[in-house]
């Protein structure tokens, strides 16, 4: 009686969407339907959405199975990891990717993969800065996309038309197509980020153990670790200009070690964090 109360008292008396597992449907939501509309003479909920559980290996997360884990947890580790706005932005794109019927297994290695995903959409984005505007809902990308949202909020379909958009992206270049892109992963609260800005993340830990060694001064600024990663691309560039190709590679294999990837292209040399 407590759920129809407080639905009542903060939605109304009739609202839009009412989500909830699988395993509440009887009797907890049909007893939510009756008593509300039998209370109030009108619809209850206009949507019901009931989402698949979340499990761990072969089993639903549960306090009672000891198991449990919030997204604070997870964004606490993977903040130190990735940086915690890039942590925050992963795992919506790991839930998303996923009808919200289906089951979602979850374990490090998926998380890592939906990073790695990731990753690859804000490249596209980085390579071709998208043109200014708004979305283009005729485009076929975007027709597709607003299809999938709208066949029972199908993310999963919609999530794919967005690494097909990437594809052609970078095959083609195209800033207005990088629009799209952006704009549609804005749909889904995604890619709104300035892609370097993502892709350099928080430092990890290790890293930043790592470059202490490279910046001596104790009063350096917040952003000297990435200042002590220029450098060592300079160096790197210079050690390359001069044919000294094996200290070029040093320097690779130093940053590789702290989580830093470089990425050579027409434009010079780009990084990001692993």
């Amino acid at each position: 009686i407590e759920c129809s109360a407080m639905a009542s008292e903060t939605l109304g008396r009739t609202f839009d969407i009412h989500g909830g597992g699988p395993d509440l449907v009887f009797p907890h939501h049909e007893n939510e339907i009756a008593q509300s509309e039998g209370a109030f003479g009108q619809p209850f909920a206009n949507v019901w959405m009931h989402c698949g559980a979340l499990r761990v290996g072969e089993e639903k997360m549960s306090k009672s199975l000891g198991n449990f884990f919030t997204i604070r947890d997870v964004l606490k580790h993977y903040g130190a990891l990735w940086g915690e706005a890039r942590a925050a932005e992963v795992v919506r794109y790991f839930l998303v990717r996923g009808h919200y019927r289906s089951q979602i297994a979850y374990d490090e290695s998926l998380l890592a993969d939906a990073k790695t995903a990731l990753d690859r959409l804000y490249i596209a984005l980085r390579d071709t800065p998208p043109a200014a505007g708004e979305v283009d809902w005729n485009e076929p990308h975007a027709q597709r996309f607003a299809a999938a949202m709208d066949d029972d909020f199908n993310t999963s379909v919609a999530v794919a038309a967005l690494f097909e958009l990437a594809t052609e992206i970078n095959r083609s270049k195209s800033a207005e197509l990088a629009r799209q892109l952006r704009g549609l992963g804005g749909v889904l609260g995604m890619l709104q980020k300035e892609p370097t800005d993502y892709l350099r993340g928080g430092a990890s830990r290790t890293a930043t153990a790592a470059l202490d060694a490279v910046v001596s001064d104790p009063t350096r600024p917040k952003d000297a670790h990435e200042a002590a990663i220029d450098n060592l691309i300079a160096q790197r560039a210079a050690a390359k200009n001069s044919k000294n190709f094996a200290e070029a590679d040093r320097i690779r294999a130093e940053l590789a070690a702290q989580g830093i990837v470089l990425e050579d292209g027409p434009s010079g040399t780009t990084w990001r964090r692993q």
